[in-house]
């Protein structure tokens, strides 16, 4: 098994994860504006924890997005320094993904809706559904869009759907009424989280979809944002 530090600064939520000989470390905290200063420590944390150094370890697993701006910014400028000095692949994980992933493990979710509030109006929207290694993987896209224009690939009324994420907790009438299936909305936010991101993690690199430092990159699935940050 891989040894994997996962590093998610997306939203709200600010967490470390690292993952050796199979044992899971783990750091957390809601934090909106703290991320700069508590990322590094977090990793400095669980790295003393496990007694080991970056140069022992696999790669490094960051969270993607879609999510905040400026926390995505943060991860993929630690996650590039991180990986350069130790000269380690690096993994993007998305944040909705992740989402799904934590309902699956902490609900029992197998057909999940994620929701993160992407603010003017719209959210940043994904459909998962379990597999048989209990991994979430998505169905259709990710996307962006006001929360009545959401739609699902795998609509069925004989299923449940659980529904997680800030954009439930914003727009849950609105979403609700769009998608008009059985749906139990989880009332905590359930942010994304780097621990939620091992199971994606460990499936991507035993697929070999790890890739350089260099071309670790945010998704921020808005064009315009993704624009603005190329100035």
């Amino acid at each position: 098994m891989p040894n994997l530090l996962v590093i998610d600064t997306a939203t709200e939520a600010c967490s470390v994860a690292l993952l050796l000989d199979g044992v899971a470390y783990t750091q957390s905290k809601v934090a909106p504006r703290e991320h700069g200063e508590l990322i590094l420590p977090m990793v400095d944390q669980v790295l003393s924890d496990a007694d080991v150094t970056l140069q022992q370890l696999d790669a490094i697993v960051y969270g993607q997005g879609p999510g905040a701006f400026t926390g995505l910014r943060i991860c993929i400028s630690v996650v590039q320094g991180l990986a350069f000095g130790a000269d380690l692949p690096v993994i993007g994980v998305s944040s909705l993904q992740a989402m799904a992933q934590a309902a699956y493990e902490t609900l029992g979710a197998e057909h999940v809706l994620s929701a993160i509030d992407a603010r003017m109006g719209e959210v940043y929207w994904g459909e998962y559904s379990v597999n048989a290694n209990g991994v979430m993987h998505l169905v259709g896209t990710e996307k962006v869009c006001a929360p009545n224009l959401v739609t699902i690939s795998s609509a069925d009324s004989s299923k449940i759907y659980s529904a997680v994420g800030t954009g439930w907790k914003t727009y849950a009438k609105e979403l609700a009424e769009t998608l008009n299936l059985p749906t139990v909305i989880y009332k905590e936010p359930l942010y994304p989280s780097a621990e939620a991101m091992l199971p994606m993690a460990l499936e991507l690199y035993n697929q070999g979809n790890t890739f350089s430092a260099e071309q670790a990159v945010p998704v921020y699935l808005r064009d315009n944002v993704a624009k603005k940050a190329q100035h």
